[in-house]
């Protein structure tokens, strides 16, 4: 299985299921509401500039900048259950946004003069143990009648997914602008939250926080999602049908320092494939290569060390192939930091 076919089966089911035959101080009401809250974040539209992130197989990647110039942003997102606030691990996480001048990739009309063959700023990333994505971008600018947002999807199965957008804090977000004229030259934000057509009806939990990272020398981000769920992946009708063919456990332990073992269950006899890809879209192991085996319980250990892999966050992906069709699930598996 080629880059592209192991992205598109990760996009087509959300979930990544397939079967063939998303010193400036923090924003202190979002910080609090995170903590003590699990509501639903708010529906909102995709807006005029999305694209399919599934069709192109550059999209599965954790820098999304593309050579784009700005602020250094890392943005980081963490989803839970509304049920009981617990992470939801393995979901897939889309986000798109403008760029510093307010365009956005993909896109070349009246309102938007930008780069219609370009994917820049668009990406998305699996949910890991503790349920969160991090991305690797630069801070957005604003166009008129918008202020400042980033775009997110989160895939919870086949039959559901939340759409939403985030902001923040305007003293925050005008300072880093202020701080950085020489790339931001449309200068401040001129909106309130009050001004703007998504945010005008509530923004609170839609505020993420914004702090200097020392380290990086940019911005660092955080914000719960909370959405329908019970820390637990959703199941729809693609999922079901894969699971008559195989199940497949979360790796354990999770989180793992340098070993750890995948746990699988065929109810087929089937052709399989074990792989491990890097959260850069790169497959870097094949554990099982295409092997017939018949059904029962298998348990295979992985060890970083012995693939000769860097310590990290990995999807480890197991494919069957049977009279049935092509049947796929993707996970993550999470270093203990």
């Amino acid at each position: 299985m080629n880059r592209k076919e192991f992205l598109r089966s990760a996009g087509a089911a959300g979930l990544g299921m397939v079967f063939v035959g998303k010193e400036v101080a923090a924003a202190p009401i979002a910080a609090a509401l995170q903590q003590s809250t699990c509501t639903l974040v708010p529906s909102e539209t995709a807006g005029p500039f999305p694209l399919d992130l599934s069709e192109n197989s550059r999209f599965f990647r954790k820098d999304i900048r593309d050579g784009q110039q700005g602020v250094l942003l890392t943005q980081r997102l963490r989803i839970v259950g509304a049920s009981n606030c617990q992470p939801m691990r393995n979901v897939r996480v889309n986000i798109w946004h403008c760029d510093k001048d307010g365009l956005y990739s993909g896109y070349n009309v009246a309102n938007n003069r930008g780069d219609a063959n370009a994917i820049h700023l668009r990406g998305y990333q699996f949910t890991d143990a503790n349920g969160e994505v991090e991305f690797t971008t630069v801070f957005p600018g604003w166009y008129n009648g918008r202020i400042c947002h980033i775009h997110f999807q989160v895939y919870v199965s086949s039959t559901y997914s939340a759409v939403s957008q985030l902001t923040y804090d305007i003293a925050a977000k005008n300072a880093l602008y202020a701080a950085n004229r020489t790339l931001y030259t449309k200068g401040n934000d001129p909106l309130g939250y009050t001004q703007d057509n998504i945010f005008s009806d509530g923004y609170a939990l839609q505020l993420a926080t914004l702090t200097p990272n020392a380290a990086t020398g940019g911005y660092s981000s955080f914000m719960q999602v909370t959405v329908q769920g019970s820390g637990t992946t959703g199941v729809g009708h693609i999922e079901k049908e894969t699971a008559k063919v195989f199940e497949l456990g979360q790796n354990y332990p999770n989180p793992y320092r340098t070993t750890t073992t995948i746990p699988f269950t065929l109810k087929q006899s089937s052709t399989v494939r074990l792989e491990l890809w890097d959260l850069s879209g790169r497959k870097v192991a094949t554990i099982l290569d295409n092997r017939t085996m018949a059904a029962g319980d298998y348990t295979v250990p992985v060890n970083l060390e012995a693939l000769n892999l860097p310590i990290g966050n990995y999807m480890y992906q197991l494919v069957a192939n049977n009279g049935e069709g092509t049947f796929a699930i993707p996970k993550m598996m999470t270093v203990l930091r």
